[in-house]
């Protein structure tokens, strides 16, 4: 049964942790994190989640891109769910951007991330597949990544120049 979980908030220790591989895709837990997942990030105005921001401690992500209040301008795509990611850079390039994220209400800050990822995961069935992402895309990639190692996206902020509240960021930006 699906079931919109609270977002755990920066402060709690589970945030800090690295999160552990999933071992049977197919076992029940794994499927209802996932279910649960789901429907926490379609009640909210986010665009990826990450298990540690539901409390399971489970290398697992959801990709949801689509314009929301809080990212008007994004690519509309079909949610992608992704077990045990790992992503190389294809490039040099990297860009700073604005990013916000559940865990970290009310703040956002410019973040430099890779403009070019390919990433490695198993999909919900078990098999492996790669995709290579771009843009917006790898950038919600690595937000959501990071989370998986125990990092939130105000550690990657260069200055702290760089961090506004997001009533500025609205009135400033969009």
């Amino acid at each position: 049964m699906n079931q919109i979980r609270p977002i755990v908030e920066l402060g709690d220790p589970r945030l800090r942790q690295e999160a552990e591989v999933v071992q049977c895709v197919l076992a029940d837990t794994v499927i209802n994190i996932i279910s649960d997942m789901k429907a926490t990030l379609t009640s909210t105005d986010g665009v990826g989640l990450a298990a540690p921001q539901i409390g399971a401690s489970y290398q697992i992500i959801i990709i949801g891109s689509r314009p929301t209040g809080r990212y008007p301008l994004a690519p509309q795509m079909d949610p992608i769910v992704m077990l045990n990611p790992k992503f190389i850079a294809t490039s040099d390039d990297c860009e700073k951007d604005w990013e916000g994220c559940l865990s970290i209400p009310g703040i956002r800050a410019l973040v430099p991330r890779h403009t070019n990822i390919q990433v490695d995961f198993q999909d919900t069935s078990g098999s492996w597949q790669q995709l290579n992402l771009s843009g917006f895309i790898a950038r919600v990639f690595q937000h959501e990544f990071d989370h998986l190692i125990g990092h939130v996206y105000l550690d990657r902020v260069e200055s702290s120049h760089d961090i506004v509240t997001e009533k500025s960021f609205q009135e400033l930006y969009l």
